[in-house]
Parts: C-alpha cells; sequence; structure tokens
C-alpha cells in the first residue's frame, strides 16, 4: 500500500466530489479535518467520514475536530449540545479545584461520546494558551484560566478526558498563544516579550509534553526568532518545542490557510518541514491550493511514522463510561449545558 502523505487536509462540502475523491485516493493524507461546511446532519456526516477513510483505505484514519464549547464548536444540536467555554470550566475550577478538574474531564469524555458517534476520532483540544492583559481575544474565553498551574491542571484532565473515551487530543498552539495582539486568521501576531516572560508560555506545555500530538502557533516571539513564525521557524520547533518543552509528540502545523502565513502552498509546505514540523494542516477544502501543498509534502515515513504510531495506538482505549450518568454529573457541576 502507499504510504500516507504527512498532510491534514479538509473537504468542500458535504459529500466529496469527482475531484476530492481522486485527491484522496492519489494523495493519501493522513488525516482529515470536519468544519461546519461539512455538517449537515448525522446520516450525511457518518457518510463523508466514512467516504474519505475508503478513499485513502485507512480505517483509523484520524478525522479531526475543533470542538471546544463556547464559540468554537463545529458540531451543534441536535448532533451535539452546545458546550460552555473554557474559561467556564476554569470559574468552576477556581471556586473548587477538584470540582473543576472533575467537570473538565466530564466536558472532554462527552465530546468523546459525541465525536465517535460519526466516526470522529481527533480533537483539537485542550488549549494550553495562557492570555495576558491586552491580548487579543481570538483566545480569549476559550482558555481555561490565566495563571499557568490552572491551565495546565485542567488541560490534563481534559486530554485524559479525550483519551478514556478513544478520541486523540491536540494540544494547542505550542509554544503559546496567548500573548498575541493579533488575529492569526487575520495578520501575523508578533510578540515582543522576553525570554524569561515567555516562560509562563510555555509552562502547561512543558507539564503535557508527553501528550501525543500538538499544533504550533503562528506567532512570532521576537526573542526567539525575529523573522518566522514558530511553525516555520527551526530554532522554535527545534530548541524550544522539542528541546525545552520536551514535547516528543506529533506536531502539526496551525492551519496555513491563515493569513498570518505567506508565500505560496508549495513555499509554507516547505517552510513547515524544513522546521521540523511532522504534518502540515490544510483546512478550507480548496482543491488548487491542496494539490499544491501535496507537491511539497513527504511521505509519513522514518521519525513522522514512529509518532503517528504511538498516536493511532491510543484509539483503542475506551473506559467504557456510562454516557447519560456523565451528562448528569456534567449538568449538576455546569447546568444547563450537558
Amino acid at each position: 500500500m502507499t504510504e500516507s502523505k504527512a498532510m491534514i487536509v479538509g473537504a468542500a462540502g458535504l459529500a466529496l466530489g469527482d475531484d476530492e475523491i481522486a485527491f484522496f485516493r492519489d494523495e493519501r493524507p493522513w488525516g482529515f479535518i470536519v468544519f461546519s461546511r461539512n455538517i449537515g446532519g448525522a446520516d450525511q456526516l457518518t457518510d463523508l467520514v466514512a467516504s474519505v477513510r475508503d478513499c485513502v483505505g485507512q480505517a483509523d484514519m484520524p478525522v479531526f475536530i475543533d470542538q471546544e464549547g463556547g464559540r468554537v464548536q463545529r458540531l451543534r444540536p441536535p448532533l451535539a449540545p452546545d458546550y460552555p467555554t473554557g474559561a467556564a470550566i476554569g470559574e468552576v475550577y477556581a471556586r473548587n479545584r477538584d470540582e473543576g478538574l472533575r467537570a473538565a474531564w466530564l466536558l472532554a469524555r462527552l465530546h468523546a461520546f459525541d465525536l465517535k458517534r460519526y466516526g470522529i476520532n481527533a480533537d483539537c483540544l485542550p488549549i494550553l494558551d495562557v492570555p495576558v492583559a491586552g491580548a487579543h481575544d481570538i483566545i480569549g474565553d476559550r482558555a481555561y484560566g490565566r495563571r499557568p498551574e490552572q491551565v495546565e491542571a485542567i488541560g490534563r484532565a481534559v486530554m485524559q478526558g479525550l483519551l478514556d473515551g478513544g478520541v486523540l487530543p491536540v494540544v494547542k498552539h505550542i509554544p503559546g498563544h496567548g500573548r498575541a495582539g493579533a488575529d492569526s486568521h487575520v495578520e501575523l501576531p508578533v510578540v515582543q516579550a522576553s525570554r524569561d516572560e515567555l516562560e509562563q508560555d510555555f509552562a502547561p506545555f512543558r507539564g503535557l509534553n508527553e501528550a501525543v500530538m500538538g499544533m504550533t502557533a503562528h506567532v512570532i516571539y521576537k526573542a526567539l526568532d525575529a523573522d518566522r513564525p514558530a511553525t516555520t521557524s527551526p530554532f522554535v520547533v527545534n530548541e524550544i518545542i522539542r528541546g525545552e518543552i520536551g514535547f516528543d509528540g506529533l506536531l502539526m502545523s496551525d492551519d496555513l490557510c491563515m493569513d498570518a502565513m505567506s508565500g505560496t502552498y508549495a513555499e509554507r509546505a516547505e517552510a513547515v518541514f524544513a522546521a521540523g514540523c511532522d504534518m502540515a494542516l490544510h483546512c478550507n477544502g480548496n482543491m488548487r491550493e491542496m494539490r499544491e501543498l501535496a507537491s511539497r509534502t513527504p511521505a509519513v515515513t522514518g521519525q513522522i511514522a514512529e509518532r503517528a504510531e504511538r498516536a493511532l495506538k491510543l484509539l483503542a482505549r475506551d473506559d467504557r463510561a456510562d454516557e447519560m450518568a456523565c451528562r448528569k454529573q456534567f449538568s449538576e457541576l455546569m447546568g444547563v449545558f450537558a
């Protein structure tokens, strides 16, 4: 069988078109990501996910989604309940640490129940960013708090809840998006903080450096690399993320369609892999861009394959938790969100 390519890509709509079917069969991306534009109903979403896996011939192909709660939640009623923000979990934690951690685990475990119904087995969560005063609100209430130790503790509970339900977590955005003064979907943020100040940003990621997957930040840190965002900086990837933070999981870029990035999609792919990332993420489903990206994307071999296999092994987990009991307890802790 042909090796997968080291990319995670999307689709344009509710079902694969002929050109998309050919692309998935020929290029065999390692992962697929679902957005709101791909969701029309329970049967339709299940069929879409199955059709992508059929194209690549990989029954356990990772299928990703951004399912956090609050404003970043792709599955909505009736496919999944509306869930609270990360900040709301942080508020429970601030009142009672044990209850906050339980609520965090339950939220993630409920996400796992919701996602696996449709064949989705990877969630771009937990967020380990630590916001600071004056930063852009692109992170804002998605964060679990403003203290690194609180963000780490809640992040660990979220990560465990997903894993216990057989869903792969992706910690984001390494090495920290909380200081960014701009939305990286729109422009490239530049952080002026000193190296010592950045320790606060690194701390939650260092505490959870055993995570099997992580996503980079499209942010320039002047104290680390004055010219390149973390996603395309060999220094940030190798010396900070792999070195000081100690993360050895599968490292994917944030979405290469975002306006923080520049250059052609071939150039973006080349820069991502030259920096040391393992996977290129492309989300908007634009076929021309995906073909260009694929032309410069390597096969999943060597160390990338080892990290990918380490992640996939965790899909077999299932703690056999009682869904209704989990929903009831979460409702008691959080109110009407279960």
